[in-house]
């Protein structure tokens, strides 16, 4: 059911509620108590002052001497010794995956470039991965690190991924060959149960790699860099624990699922002073997907997002479609959002298929300067799936001063027939250039307090 604005903002129709101007309510203030008991924890690692820089192992900053030999020495003596700096002077190495391995920072001097070969056999043999929620064996992330400790990504060089519409993003449509038959095979193994260990893709596959992905590590950060051109997402902690991202710069806007950053069933996550210029996301909360996001059964919980710049992407900060271990104990404020390639500022989307949640999702001091559909997004139905078997609760979202310049339209919240969004609250915003009707079907405890629209308070 679609509702113009002057249908819906009548004083409880349909399970809406148009409140008084008050004050923040009590409950969000208790939320946001959370935030400094988060922060504390969220710990950067250290390293011993000893650099391994990666010319003394024999790598060329030359951009045509492929350097995978020398990257993979250094980080092994960097580790043996009790961890260190992997340093890239200035220059551009060519190089196939780097692993990275416990308390080794791999840091970028000014100047310095990472450039990742376009062979796909650079990135063999497979190893333990995650693609769109769903484990497997796959080409290693370009970037990759499984099971460590005290891991990070530093300096201000740049780390390119070199994808563009003949090497890598080509596999994500037709013409064959291209990642459709794969994704429907992995997806049919997970509903099997067919073990990770026998889901095996890799060469002669086309599932795309990451091009950063710290897998089941602790004590994660990456800082100062620019990441750009990633065969699909650009930063994905998976199963991480005290995560820190700060000051990077994604320049990614081209490429197709070109996400800047996918925390996936990771616990306390900071995300600080980033500028995303994406061709998806630019950040997504993830949590698995279907039968293997129930199998695993790990929640994304304590995210914060605070003074990131958004530019172009399907959504601003965005949890979702995989939430099926859930996202709970989000907090994002002090953003800045706007380009005319920005769909939405806040975007929420699962469906029946996921299950899971996504709860306690709280944002302040957001400012929209312009979008290319609904501010607020909040849809059930990803995929056009209206019905399943598991339907997911998404509610308890909460967006206080709020003030978006120019979009169609403010609100499109879409739950489902007999799963509605149980509770969205909008305090103390404004949206000023609004040019089409909202839409919101299936939405219990729609709440709106000192909210104008269009220079009219609804």
């Amino acid at each position: 059911m679609q509702h113009s604005r002057r249908t819906f903002l009548g004083a409880a129709v349909g399970g809406f509620v148009i409140a008084p101007a008050l004050a923040g309510p009590a409950e969000a203030g208790t939320a946001w108590s959370r935030v400094p008991a988060i922060r504390r924890r969220i710990r950067p690692p250290r390293f011993p002052a000893r650099t391994f820089p990666i010319t003394r192992y024999g790598a060329t900053g030359d951009g045509t001497a492929l350097c995978t030999e020398a990257f993979r020495r250094a980080v092994e003596a960097c580790s043996a010794a009790g961890g260190g700096r992997v340093l890239v002077p200035a220059g551009t190495y060519l190089t196939g995956a780097i692993h990275l391995a416990d308390d080794v920072e791999l840091h970028l001097e000014e100047g310095a470039v990472i450039r990742f070969s376009r062979d796909p056999a650079d990135y063999l043999p497979v190893v333990p991965t995650r693609y769109e929620g769903i484990e497997l064996m796959n080409y290693s992330p370009f970037i990759y690190a499984y099971g460590r400790t005290n891991v990070a990504i530093t300096g201000s060089g740049v780390i390119d991924g070199q994808a563009d519409a003949t090497h890598w993003w080509d596999w994500s449509n037709d013409p064959p060959p291209s990642e459709g038959p794969d994704k429907q095979l992995l997806a049919r193994m997970a509903e099997e149960g067919v073990p990770v260990a026998e889901r095996v893709f890799g060469e002669g596959h086309y599932l795309r790699p990451n091009l950063i992905q710290l897998y089941r590590c602790r004590n994660v950060l990456i800082e100062g860099v620019t990441v750009k051109d990633s065969p699909m997402w650009n930063i994905h902690p998976v199963l991480c624990t005290n995560v820190t991202i700060r000051g990077v710069t994604v320049d990614s806007p081209h490429g197709p699922n070109n996400d800047g950053c996918d925390p996936e069933s990771c616990v306390d996550v900071l995300i600080e002073n980033c500028t995303f210029d994406t061709g998806d996301d630019c950040v997504a909360l993830k949590a698995g997907k279907n039968a293997d996001g129930r199998r695993v059964n790990a929640p994304c919980l304590n995210v914060l997002v605070t003074g990131c710049v958004m530019r172009d992407g399907n959504g601003g900060v965005t949890a979702g479609s995989e939430t099926t271990g859930g996202v709970r104990w989000v907090f994002a404020w002090d953003c800045t959002m706007s380009s005319p390639h920005l769909e939405r500022a806040i975007r929420i989307k699962t469906n029946p298929d996921r299950g899971g949640y996504v709860r306690d999702f709280y944002v302040r001091n957001v400012t929209v300067g312009q979008a290319a559909d609904a501010v607020i997004e909040v849809a059930l139905n990803y995929e056009n799936k209206h019905t399943g078997p598991y339907f997911p609760y998404v509610g308890d979202i909460e967006i206080t001063r709020l003030r978006a310049g120019t979009a169609p339209r403010a609100f499109t919240l879409i739950g489902n027939p007999g799963n509605p969004i149980r509770g969205v609250k909008v305090t103390n915003s404004v949206f000023e250039n609004m040019t089409e009707d909202d839409v919101v079907s299936d939405v219990t405890g729609f709440v709106l307090r000192n909210v104008r629209v269009n220079g009219h308070r609804v």
